[in-house]
C-alpha cells in the first residue's frame, strides 16, 4: 500500500510524537499509528473510536492544543498538518483563553447552476449544466469538468429562500500566511440547486456496539483507499446489504484476514463485543439467540445500510418519504429549483434488511448506544415512548439523540426505526426530524468573520468627531454612534464637567453635535396624508416653513417613537427621530409603504449623515447666531419659535430651525455634513461652550421632556406622557388610534410620566429603582415602618425611576418615572428603595424648571 503523498508530518497525540503524512486526517494518521481509541464518552466514560470517515463519524472528538487551541472537533475532519498538537476528548473540551490569531473572511457568488457534492453524479450534473456552474465539494482533492468552477474543502451548510446557500471553505491551517484566511464564509446565489451529497452509512445497534475498533464498512473502505491505512488485520463484518461485502473484498485485497461475514439476511447477527481500548472478539449468533460464537478479532465493520444525504433538500423545505427498501427517508420529488441526484435521492443504493438493533435482553446496565456521542441507549429511547411520546421530534428532545456533533447523520435513523418498533408504527406514516442548518459544525469565528474587535459592530461618527477627541471628550454608545458624552477639563470630574456645560447652557450659550438624530427626507404627492396616518397629530396642514413636534405609536397606541416634522415644500417634509430609532422608523414608513398603502406616491430616504446639525442654546445664542448670520433678521417676530429659515452662517448655506430641546433660546443649524467642522468651529470662537449629551438629559429632563425608550418602555401611551394635546380629535384615523378607545388603556391606574424629588435633596436616586406606597411600609404584625428599612417581599411595586439627574438650575437631585395614577398623586409621598433604606420622595408635575416657558423666547 502507497501512504499519500510521501511528505512526513510531525504531530503530537496524547504526548506520544507521530509521523503522519500530507494529505491525511487525524483519524487516517492515528489509525496508521494503531491508535483506536481517541476519545472517552462523555456521561459513561467509556472508551470510544473512530467510526467513520468523514462528517458523519459520532465519537472520535479531540481538543487541538496547538498551534492554537480549539475544542470539540472530530478527528475525521481535521486535516493533518506539521506542528499539531491534539489530545482525545475525555469529557468535554475546553475554550481558548487567548484570542485566535487566524484570520476569517466572507464572500459573495453568484451562478445559475449550483452544484454540492463533486462525486459521480455532481461532476456529471455539473458538466450537463449551462451558463455559470458552481461546484462545491468538502473534500480537499476533486476534479471539476471544463468550464465549471470548482471549490474544494467547501461544505454546504445551509439552504435557505430563493437560492440561497451558505458554504464554509477551509482555506489554510492555523499556521497559514497572515494573509491568508483560514477559513471563508461563502454566501451563495443560485438560480438553481443540484444536490449530489450522497449518502451515510448506517450502523446496526447491537450491546457493546461502542467499542474502538467497531466501524462503519465504508470507513474502512475509504481509509484503505484514499489513505492507504488497513484499519485491522483480523476483521468481522456484519451487514444487512451488499455494500460491506465490497468492503470485505478490499480490504482481503490489502492483506487483511477476514475471519467471518455475519449476514443479518441469512439470519445472524452480532449480539456483543470483547474488549477495552479496542475490540478483541465479536459474539456471533443466530438472530434472537442468546447464546453466540465467540469470534476474536481486531476490526468489526457494520453495515445496516445507507441513509441519502438529504438535509439540504430538507433545508429547502422539501418533503421526504420513508422507502422500505432502503429502510431510510428519501426526497418525495424535486423542487422548483432544487434537484436532488444520485444516492442522495436513493439513486443506486443497495437494498437491505432493514435491522435497527439486534434483539436483546434488557440489561441493567444498557450497552445498546443509539447515539454514541450522546451515550444514548435503546433504553432512553424506551423511557421516552413509555413516557407517552410518540413524536420522533419530542423522543429526540427527551434523548438528546441527534444534537450532537454529527446531527443524528448515524443515529438518528436508528432512533427513528427503534421508537416505530416500540410504538408499533409504521415510519411510512411518520414524519422524520426536522433538518436545520448548519449541516456540519460551523465556528463562530468564521460566522463573524472580519467582524470582531474593532470591527464586531460597525462604529458611527460624525464630521466633527476628530475634533471631540481632541479636546477630550468622553463618549458613549447610542445606537452604533459615538456620541460626546461631556468635555472633563483638566482636574473635573463628570459631575463637575456636566455641571458647568448646564450652567453655560442655562445662563450663556453652548452648543451640541446633534448629527446623530435621525433624519427621513419623505416626498410625493401623498406625503402629507402619509405622516398624517402616522403621527398621532395633523402634519398635512403645516405650512412651508413651518415646524411641528410629532409622536408615533404603534398599532397598540403605544408610543414608539417622537420628534419634529419640518414642511420643507408642498410635497417634502423632513422627518426627524431619535438616534437610537432612526433605522426602525425608516423601516416602519417602508412597511406601511410596501405592505398596506403601495398605492400611496411617497419615497423616503435617510438623509441622516448628509447633514451636520449643531443646536446652539442658551440666553446668548441669539446673539450669537446673528453676529454669525448677518443677513438673518433673528428677532421673534423675524423667526418664531418652530419656523426655519435658510440663510448663510459663518459664510455656510445653512437651514436653520428655531427648535429647543432644553427650554432656553435655541436654534439648530443644518449644513451639508463636510462643512459640520468649519461651522462647528466657527461657533467655538464665539466663546459657545460644547456640551454633551449627559448635559443634553438633564436639560430636557428639567423641563420634562420625554426620552423614548428611556422613559418608556412599550407600554406607555401618549395620554400617559401627558401629551393628549398631541393626539388629534380631527383626524378620522392614524396608526394607535383605536387603541387608545381600549378599556386597558383608560384604566385611571396608568402608569403616568411625573417628577419625583427627594425629601432629601442630596439623595441621587437610581435609575430603574421601583416605587412603592406608604402602606407597603407596614408591617404584618400592624407596625409603621421608619422608612429606613425595606418591608419583606412581597412589596407592590408603583412604578419606577426612568431618569434621575443631579441640576445645577433646580439646586438640588430630582427623577423622572412612571407611577401608578401618577397625576392623582402629585404632591403625595412615596418611597424609593434605594440599597438597604427607603427614600422618600415627593411626587410632582414633570416640567420642573421654567414652567412658564418664559425663557425660550429669550
Amino acid at each position: 500500500m502507497t501512504r499519500l503523498s510521501g511528505v512526513p508530518l510531525k504531530f503530537t497525540f496524547d504526548g506520544r510524537e507521530l509521523t503522519g503524512f500530507l494529505g491525511d486526517t487525524l483519524a487516517s494518521a492515528l489509525l496508521a499509528n494503531g491508535i483506536h481509541q481517541v476519545a472517552t464518552s462523555i456521561k459513561y466514560g467509556r472508551p470510544r473510536g473512530i467510526v467513520g470517515a468523514g462528517v458523519e463519524d459520532s465519537n472520535a472528538l479531540v481538543q487541538i492544543e496547538a498551534p492554537f487551541p480549539e475544542p470539540m472537533l472530530s478527528a475525521t475532519t481535521v486535516e493533518l498538518y506539521d506542528g499539531l498538537v491534539a489530545r482525545g476528548l475525555r469529557g468535554q473540551g475546553r475554550l481558548a483563553t487567548e484570542p485566535d490569531p487566524a484570520r476569517y473572511d466572507a464572500k459573495h457568488a453568484h451562478c445559475d447552476v449550483l452544484v454540492i457534492g463533486a462525486g459521480p453524479a455532481g461532476r456529471a450534473a455539473a458538466a450537463a449544466a449551462s451558463g455559470r456552474v458552481l461546484l462545491v465539494d468538502d473534500q480537499p482533492d476533486g476534479e471539476a469538468p471544463e468550464g465549471v468552477r470548482f471549490l474544494s474543502r467547501t461544505t454546504a451548510f445551509g439552504v435557505y429562500d430563493d437560492g440561497f446557500v451558505l458554504a464554509l471553505e477551509r482555506r489554510g491551517e492555523p499556521t497559514a500566511p497572515e494573509r491568508v484566511s483560514r477559513q471563508r464564509v461563502w454566501r451563495i446565489r443560485a438560480k438553481r440547486i443540484v444536490i449530489a451529497t450522497g449518502a451515510h452509512e448506517r450502523p446496526i445497534v447491537f450491546p457493546d456496539n461502542d467499542r474502538p475498533g467497531i466501524m462503519l464498512a465504508s470507513a474502512a473502505r475509504t481509509y484503505l483507499n484514499r489513505y492507504g491505512v488497513l484499519a485491522g488485520q483480523r476483521v468481522v463484518v456484519f451487514t444487512t446489504n451488499d455494500s460491506a461485502l465490497d468492503a470485505a473484498s478490499e480490504l482481503a485485497g490489502a492483506g487483511a484476514e477476514i475471519v467471518r461475514i455475519v449476514d443479518a439476511r441469512e439470519g445472524y447477527g452480532v449480539i456483543g463485543t470483547d474488549g477495552g481500548a479496542h475490540i478483541t472478539a465479536a459474539h456471533v449468533a443466530p438472530l434472537g439467540s442468546r447464546e453466540g460464537e465467540r469470534v476474536p478479532c481486531d476490526l468489526l465493520l457494520v453495515s445496516g445500510g445507507w441513509n441519502p444525504a438529504v438535509h439540504l433538500y430538507s433545508q429547502a423545505r422539501g418533503t421526504l418519504r420513508y422507502d422500505a427498501g432502503l429502510g431510510a427517508y428519501v426526497p418525495a420529488g424535486d423542487l422548483p429549483n432544487v434537484t436532488v441526484v444520485g444516492a442522495a435521492a436513493g439513486e443506486g443504493l443497495p437494498e437491505t434488511k432493514v435491522l435497527w438493533q439486534v434483539p436483546a435482553p434488557e440489561s441493567e446496565v444498557d450497552t445498546r448506544f443509539v447515539d454514541q456521542q450522546r451515550d444514548a441507549t435503546v433504553s432512553d429511547v424506551l423511557r421516552a415512548t413509555g413516557a407517552g411520546l410518540r413524536s420522533l421530534e419530542h423522543v429526540k428532545r427527551y434523548t438528546t439523540i441527534g444534537t450532537a456533533h454529527d446531527q443524528g447523520k448515524t443515529s438518528g435513523m436508528l432512533a427513528a426505526g427503534i421508537t416505530a418498533e416500540a410504538l408499533g408504527v409504521d415510519l411510512a406514516d411518520r414524519r422524520p426530524t426536522t433538518f436545520r442548518p448548519p449541516y456540519t459544525p460551523v465556528p463562530f469565528a468564521a460566522l463573524a468573520g472580519r467582524n470582531r474587535g474593532d470591527l464586531h459592530d460597525p462604529v458611527r461618527v460624525t464630521t466633527i468627531h476628530p475634533w471631540h477627541v481632541e479636546h477630550g471628550a468622553e463618549f458613549e454608545n447610542v445606537g452604533q454612534w459615538k456620541r460626546p458624552w461631556y468635555y472633563p477639563r483638566p482636574g473635573e470630574s463628570m459631575a463637575d464637567a456636566v455641571r458647568r456645560e448646564c450652567r453655560a447652557a442655562r445662563t450663556d450659550v453652548a452648543l451640541m453635535d446633534g448629527s446623530t438624530l435621525g433624519k427621513i427626507d419623505v416626498q410625493g404627492p401623498d406625503a402629507g396624508w402619509f405622516l398624517d396616518m402616522l403621527y398621532t397629530n395633523m402634519m398635512s396642514t403645516l405650512k412651508v416653513g413651518r415646524i411641528r413636534y410629532g409622536v408615533m405609536c404603534g398599532v397598540d397606541g403605544m408610543v414608539i417613537d417622537d420628534g419634529t416634522v419640518i414642511r420643507v415644500g408642498e410635497e417634502r417634509f423632513l422627518v426627524t427621530t431619535t438616534t437610537g430609532n432612526a433605522a426602525k422608523i425608516l423601516d416602519w414608513m417602508e412597511e406601511w409603504l410596501q405592505t398596506e398603502w403601495p398605492h400611496l406616491r411617497v419615497f423616503a430616504t435617510s438623509v441622516t449623515e448628509h447633514w451636520t446639525t449643531i443646536p446652539l442654546v442658551g440666553p446668548r445664542s441669539r446673539e450669537v447666531l446673528g453676529r454669525l448670520a448677518p443677513d438673518l433678521d433673528v428677532s421673534n417676530e423675524a423667526f418664531g419659535f418652530m419656523t426655519w429659515q435658510d440663510a448663510e452662517v459663518a459664510g455656510l448655506k445653512a437651514r436653520v430651525c428655531r427648535i429647543s430641546f432644553s427650554g432656553e433660546l435655541a436654534y439648530e443649524i443644518n449644513v451639508p455634513s463636510w462643512y459640520g467642522p468649519a461651522l462647528w468651529q466657527a461657533i467655538v470662537d464665539q466663546g459657545a461652550t460644547p456640551y454633551g449629551t449627559e448635559t443634553m438629559h438633564v436639560l430636557r429632563a428639567e423641563k420634562g421632556y420625554p426620552i423614548i425608550g428611556q422613559d418608556t418602555d412599550g407600554t406607555v401611551t401618549p395620554q400617559d406622557l401627558g401629551m393628549s394635546w398631541a393626539v388629534s380629535k380631527k383626524k378620522a384615523d392614524f396608526i394607535g388610534k383605536r387603541s387608545f378607545a381600549r378599556a386597558e388603556n383608560n384604566r385611571p391606574d396608568r402608569k403616568h410620566f411625573v417628577g419625583l424629588l427627594p425629601v432629601d435633596p442630596s439623595i441621587l436616586l437610581p435609575e430603574g429603582s421601583q416605587i412603592i406606597s406608604p402602606e407597603a411600609l407596614f408591617t404584618a404584625e400592624g407596625a409603621s415602618n421608619t422608612a429606613e428599612v425595606l418591608p419583606e417581599p412581597p412589596v407592590r411595586m408603583l412604578g419606577h425611576v426612568t431618569s434621575s439627574y443631579d441640576s445645577a438650575a433646580l439646586g438640588r437631585t430630582f427623577a423622572l418615572a412612571l407611577v401608578r395614577s401618577g397625576r392623582e398623586r402629585i404632591g403625595e409621598t412615596l418611597y424609593v428603595p434605594v440599597g438597604d433604606r427607603v427614600v422618600p420622595v415627593t411626587v410632582t408635575e414633570s416640567v420642573l424648571f421654567d414652567k412658564e416657558g418664559a425663557r425660550r423666547d429669550g
